[in-house]
């Protein structure tokens, strides 16, 4: 009698610890999030330059800057997504101007400031690691395509900014980046991460530079 009352004590312990050990299953290794479709809000500082090639008389550089928008996740399957979004990308840059490579005597000389605006669709395949510790790793590689909402320059000292009157409408650049997704609840993500964007179309007529960054990106998917 005393056996079998030991044996159902240790069986209703046993039974007691089950959802102990299931909690400390899931703290090691987290719950799926996988879901078909995920969409959030991100902001994102920049450094932002332009890179004249061999344009003679132009040196720039880089300015801070910033983007905020919406993003979006499409699941392929469990670890391959397609990434889009909606960003407003601000890229702000200096650029010192001067010397005998000028291609005209209107060009502007000396330090001209510009403040560029672009509406920005990102274009990505995103690959994701299974999620670990509450935290997922990922890699992205695409394409982005912007039109321009607003050019401005400042030259020297100007009070006011201009219009850049020969500024490109549309940019295109190459991205690549990677982070840390962060589990904060079942149906709420952080995202923390790095993208470098290459851009290869000209951003103006003028000696025909084309504009790079490297953004900082913050954002939450719900």
């Amino acid at each position: 009698m005393k056996n079998k009352i030991t044996s159902l004590f240790v069986g209703l312990i046993l039974i007691a610890s089950i959802p102990n050990i299931a909690l400390a299953q899931d703290y090691y290794t987290s719950y799926s999030s996988f879901k078909p479709v995920s969409l959030g809000i991100s902001f994102s500082p920049n450094i932002s330059w332009m890179r004249y090639g061999d344009a003679e008389g132009f040196s720039s550089t880089a300015g801070l800057g910033f983007s905020y928008g919406l993003l979006a996740d499409f699941a392929v399957a469990e670890n391959y997504y397609f990434a889009t979004g909606l960003l407003i990308n601000n890229l702000w840059s200096d650029t010192s101007i001067g010397g005998a490579g000028l291609p005209n005597s209107n060009s502007p000389t000396g330090k001209v400031q510009y403040r560029l605006q672009y509406a920005e669709i990102p274009l990505a395949v995103k690959l994701k690691s299974a999620q670990r510790y509450h935290r997922s790793y990922y890699g992205k590689f695409g394409f982005s395509a912007g039109v321009k909402i607003s050019g401005k320059q400042r030259v020297n000292d100007q009070s006011n900014r201009q219009n850049i009157n020969d500024a490109s409408v549309f940019r295109l650049g190459l991205q690549i980046g990677g982070g840390v997704e962060w589990q904060l609840d079942h149906n709420l993500r952080m995202m923390t991460g790095l993208t470098f964007n290459n851009g290869f179309t000209t951003t103006m007529k003028l000696a025909e530079p084309r504009n790079s960054y490297l953004s900082l990106d913050f954002g939450f998917f719900f």
